[in-house]
């Protein structure tokens, strides 16, 4: 944990969430924080290198309950794992490459939260609006230019 002030605001969240306050909820709240997007095996990396009795299992278990709770977000890019965030704080949506898959946040296509609105909610309150653009990131967009460049020319 980053510091006390930061383990007494995890467990304020927590228990404004109706969560009990557990060292793995707080471990995984501690690991998202601030590091983008992460998957459970990148969670359970950074969570076992100070508490290595918690077990995959219970990071999954942690993730789901703190995002059901709305203290993380879920997202799930197409051929990707779920992946998951502390910015819960706005209705973002998300870029991702198609080579690296780098997840990136976008904000907000237009206007206030969901961003967008649908010709007809079929009797539903929409309230929250998922965009995913795909693309090739800077890097990626550099290496593949590299490439390109040093290819050698086909002949005709």
């Amino acid at each position: 944990m980053s510091s006390a002030s930061d383990r007494e605001q995890a467990e304020a969240h927590l228990r404004a969430a109706g969560l009990k306050v557990t060292v793995p909820r707080i471990a995984v709240l501690d690991a998202v924080t601030g590091h983008g997007h992460l998957d459970a095996d990148a969670v359970h990396a950074r969570v076992a290198a100070d508490h290595p009795s918690v077990s995959l299992q219970s990071i999954y278990n942690v993730l789901g309950d703190l995002s059901n709770a709305g203290l993380l977000r879920r997202i799930a890019p197409a051929g990707s794992p779920a992946l998951y965030e502390s910015r819960i704080g706005d209705n973002h949506h998300h870029v991702v490459c198609t080579r690296c898959h780098a997840v990136a946040d976008v904000d907000c296509v237009i206007g206030e939260p969901p961003c967008l609105v649908p010709a007809d909610t079929a009797g539903f309150a929409i309230h929250t609006a998922e965009v995913t653009f795909w693309g090739l990131c800077a890097d990626c967009r550099q290496a593949v230019a590299e490439l390109e460049r040093h290819a050698p020319a086909e002949s005709g």
